[in-house]
């Protein structure tokens, strides 16, 4: 799934693409026809994100909420859009700055919804602070995690609690602090929750920069140790995310992984000691 990062880069997309013009809007799929028929013709106003929630805006019209769930993604393309192919959910196409042709299209997303204000207010209320976000208050996710008998690793998924950490982030920042993931939230002092949250501050908007998740610092980069780059469909480099038996960059030790909240947990057990 899609991790914050993600979804606050395709914010920027669009806005940079479509922001401020009138945009047309079609479902050729069918499922979201009366939602794109609402917004057809008007102009989009903003484009938010909040953890892994996408909110379109387009004024009086409302606010499209997408979730990309597992299976979602945004494509973009220039010129006069295609004909459609596949089960596109929602197509946006407009002219962009140069006057040149530009369109969107949306598959497979979990949700895709056109919503009021107070719906996207209560959605948004729903959900934890977001690193990304200037207006995010990590003591709100600090009162949680300091009361909870839950490991950390599963309170750091909890999207409630801190909003966009999905399963990269959390193996990879728990490591970065030698934390070892089974610890339970109360048992985090009040300096390592403010080093984890500043840590996924600074590595979640290099991440927007980037539009990939590189987390090894300096001296752990393949040029710097002379090890072949990372090769994995999620791109980046990291220090124990998919590296099950693998030797730690840090010590050498294999990399473990095991199950925790439906989702693969990685670690380094000497690193990260009980």
């Amino acid at each position: 799934m899609p991790e914050g990062h993600t979804i606050h880069r395709l914010a920027q997309d669009v806005r940079a693409r479509f922001g401020g013009r009138k945009v047309r809007a079609a479902s050729p799929q069918g499922k979201f026809a009366e939602g794109a028929a609402r917004i057809d013709g008007e102009v989009l106003t903003d484009a938010d994100a909040h953890g892994k929630h996408l909110f379109l805006g387009f004024g009086g019209a409302g606010w499209v909420h997408v979730h990309l769930g597992l299976y979602g993604k945004f494509t973009f393309g220039t010129g006069p859009a295609p004909a459609p192919v596949g089960q596109i959910r929602l197509r946006l196409t407009g002219d962009g700055e140069d006057g040149a042709g530009v369109y969107a299209d949306l598959r497979g997303p979990t949700r895709c919804e056109l919503i009021t204000e107070d719906e996207k207010f209560a959605v948004e209320e729903r959900l934890g602070p977001d690193p990304l976000r200037e207006d995010a208050d990590p003591e709100r996710a600090w009162a949680r995690v300091s009361r909870s008998r839950t490991t950390v690793a599963a309170l750091l998924m909890d999207q409630k609690i801190v909003a966009g950490v999905g399963n990269v982030y959390r193996a990879e920042v728990l490591f970065r602090h030698g934390i070892d993931p089974y610890r339970p939230g109360r048992g985090l002092s009040r300096t390592e929750w403010d080093a984890i949250w500043a840590d996924l501050v600074e590595l979640m908007h290099e991440g927007v920069r980037n539009n990939r998740i590189d987390t090894v610092r300096p001296q752990h980069t393949p040029e710097a140790m002379g090890r072949a780059p990372r090769v994995d469909d999620h791109g980046g480099e990291v220090y124990v995310y998919r590296r099950a038996g693998l030797a730690c960059h840090v010590c050498g030790e294999p990399v473990r992984t095991a199950g925790l909240a439906a989702r693969n947990l990685f670690w380094c057990p000497a690193c990260q000691p009980s």
